[in-house]
Parts: C-alpha cells; sequence; structure tokens
C-alpha cells in the first residue's frame, strides 16, 4: 500500500457518548485505526435557519478503500438526518504511522 491509499475521515456528533460508541465500534470492527474526538463549535444552515452548537469531531484515521462501508456504518449508528461524513487524503505522513494504519484495519 501506498500513502494514498490511506486518509482522515471527519465526521460531527452531537455528544461525547455517541462519539465514544461510534469510536469503539469502528475499532472493534477494524475499520479503523484509531480515532480522535474533541468538542467543538458550529456555525451552520440547516432547514433555512442559521444554527449555532457545541458538538464532538470525529477523526478517524483509516485505509479509504473502507469508505463505502464506513459511510454506511457511520450512517446506521450516528443520530443526525445528515451526518458530516467527509474524506481527506493523507498528504505526507512518516511510512511507520502508515504501516500501523495497514496493521489495523481490514483490507479493502
Amino acid at each position: 500500500m501506498n500513502k494514498n491509499d490511506f486518509g482522515v475521515i471527519l465526521v460531527t456528533i452531537g455528544n461525547e457518548k455517541e462519539g465514544l460508541m461510534i469510536a469503539k465500534t469502528l475499532i472493534e470492527e477494524n475499520l479503523a485505526a484509531c480515532v480522535n474526538f474533541l468538542p467543538i463549535n458550529s456555525v451552520y444552515r440547516w432547514q433555512g435557519k442559521i444554527c449555532e452548537d457545541s458538538e464532538w469531531q470525529l477523526i478517524i484515521k483509516t485505509d479509504l478503500g473502507l469508505f463505502s462501508i464506513l459511510e454506511n456504518r457511520i450512517k446506521e449508528l450516528h443520530s443526525y438526518d445528515l451526518p458530516e461524513i467527509i474524506a481527506l487524503p493523507i498528504i505526507k505522513a512518516s511510512q511507520s504511522y502508515l504501516n500501523w494504519i495497514e496493521e489495523n484495519v481490514i483490507k479493502s
């Protein structure tokens, strides 16, 4: 595998408990090597209104070849009608870190 096979997937969620549940599920199912989550503030337009909410940002490190599987699994677990699920490629990373990701996810 090369570095272009790996990336991060960003997902916002409404609370820490849901974030922990999604993170643990993705790790247990070998869909992600690591999931970080941290509190954020979001301002966005939803159904014609400007909203401001406290949310949590998941940062999921994975093989991007698993994106469709991850997307479906996140949608099953997520409480939002329209969850943010955005994949970003890893442009540069240490080879040892990429190897670690590869060792900890199912093969796409």
